[in-house]
């Protein structure tokens, strides 16, 4: 029964978990979470050993992160912006999941933490501010300048997106990768079952010696390296489920057989930024096969959705996983594939809840050794519901069931091409994979039922033939009649 050959059964079993029927909590305003007056008068404080941190899901964020944004403040010129975080943090407050998770201190990252991804020049030109050598493309700074009917923004920026606080951005850029360090290790190590990482600047397009897409340093591929030097980890599962493909973090591994990527992203055959992530891009030397890019093609007639995500997971990420038998996960957690991103920074049509049954799957890998760590997303509705459902399948709170028409949609002909293209290619690497082909075009409920139907029959064809070996056996020994005289 070895997980790698049943890989339908494992998902069966995964998506039990996910689908018990206690429901998430509905969506909420992004109220602030109001601090407590303070008191009027000032107790004797008595000295207690700190308390021991409980095994539950870990949070960690620093306010110090909301710092890092650009100077003319239009949070809708510069859509990865402060107010993300803020959100989130204020979402699983006011929703009473914090209480129930332990939350721990972030750190800024060393400069040698971040040499084991980035060149050294990255590090030093990004990550200690030396303002005398910024590149000389960049705009300066000044705030917004009208363009015809249009306020156009001419602030620091090393690139059309990606922007630059001169005070504040290299320490947020630090703090974001220490924090998802520190929480990776507590897991890790045992301390914490799993955790989130509420932090910006994201980092999964920041390449050895290139920033973009709002990205600088690489937080979970530095937290994986880190892994690997320092607790001697075997085996790492990076799974990203951003929007956007991870092209710094494929990068990173793209040769390491020890760190598996798998990503989901939308493709549509180069033309959606980065334009990196092609199912043929599947690593090399040691690593060929250990480089898997689940890439949709087909733009948005239709979007993609949870029909195409669980078709998805159910044939290829979960089987190769289960295969691959990871020691640690750690998920790029962007939510822009959520609905409510326009189609320059999504369009896809995800919901919250399918990232809560996700989430649920993966978690029963690596003995729960999860970490997920927020890279994409700037809907600030859609990143705090996602925020909420991830939060919650962690603590292993009960989720609502898949919705019926969920259970019963076929995923759309884009999205079975998408993963036909990724099953011919890793189905010489994978053994998985050629059993789950067969089903690509099922809806959920269909496979299920089919793999039902194949157990039935595996367990009829086992009793028939232990019962003809028992027969067999009850044959040898009855005595042989003597034969008489002729």
């Amino acid at each position: 029964d070895c997980p790698a050959h049943f890989p339908l059964r494992n998902y069966q079993a995964s998506m039990e978990a996910a689908g018990l029927s206690v429901s998430l909590a509905g969506h909420r305003p992004l109220s602030r979470a109001q601090s407590s007056p303070a008191s009027a008068s000032f107790p004797m404080v008595v000295q207690e050993p700190p308390a021991k941190p409980r095994f539950t899901t870990g949070l960690v964020y620093d306010s110090l992160m909301q710092k890092h944004q650009c100077m003319c403040g239009n949070s809708t010129s510069h859509p990865e912006h402060a107010g993300r975080i803020q959100s989130i943090w204020s979402r699983l407050q006011e929703t009473g999941l914090r209480v129930h998770c332990e939350c721990i201190r972030g750190r800024k990252a060393s400069l040698e933490e971040l040499q084991t991804v980035h060149s050294e020049a990255h590090v030093l030109l990004y990550g200690t501010n030396p303002l005398s050598a910024l590149p000389l493309h960049w705009g300066g700074r000044g705030g917004l300048i009208k363009s015809g009917c249009v306020f156009v923004c001419v602030c620091w920026q090393v690139d059309s997106d990606t922007i630059w606080n001169e005070v504040h951005s290299s320490s947020a850029a630090r703090l974001a990768v220490g924090s998802v360090v520190e929480l990776v290790f507590k897991v890790a190590s045992g301390e914490l079952k799993n955790g989130f990482a509420v932090v910006r600047p994201p980092g999964h397009h920041a390449e050895e010696s290139t920033p973009m897409g709002f990205c600088y340093f690489n937080s979970v591929a530095i937290a994986a390296k880190l892994l690997q030097q320092r607790l001697n980890v075997s085996k790492i599962l990076i799974v990203d489920w951003d929007v956007h493909h991870g092209n710094g973090t494929q990068q990173a591994f793209y040769a390491d057989p020890s760190v598996l990527y798998l990503s989901l992203h939308r493709y549509d055959d180069g033309n959606f930024f980065p334009g990196s992530g092609a199912p043929d891009e599947v690593g090399s030397g040691a690593g060929v096969g250990f480089n898997v890019n689940m890439a949709f093609t087909g733009g948005l007639e239709p979007p993609m959705g949870d029909a195409e995500y669980l078709a998805a997971f159910r044939t290829v990420v979960m089987p190769i996983a289960n295969e691959f038998a990871p020691d640690v996960v750690l998920v790029s957690s962007g939510f822009d594939a959520v609905d409510g991103h326009a189609p320059p920074l999504g369009g896809y049509k995800l919901t919250a809840k399918c990232l809560g049954y996700l989430t649920r799957q993966l978690m029963g890998l690596a003995g729960g050794r999860l970490v997920l760590a927020l890279e994409g997303g700037h809907d600030l509705t859609a990143i705090c519901d996602a925020s909420e459902a991830c939060v919650s399948a962690l603590l292993g709170n009960e989720l609502d069931p898949i919705p019926d028409e969920v259970l019963q949609q076929r995923p759309n002909a884009n999205a079975v091409h998408s993963m036909e293209k990724v099953t011919e290619t890793h189905s010489k690497y994978w053994r998985s994979l050629q059993r789950s082909a067969s089903t690509l075009g099922c809806s959920l409920s269909e496979a299920l039922q089919r793999e039902a139907e194949e157990a039935e029959t595996v367990s009829a064809m086992a009793s028939l033939s232990v019962a003809n070996k028992h027969i067999g056996k009850r044959s040898e020994e009855e005595p042989m009649e003597e034969e008489g005289p002729m």
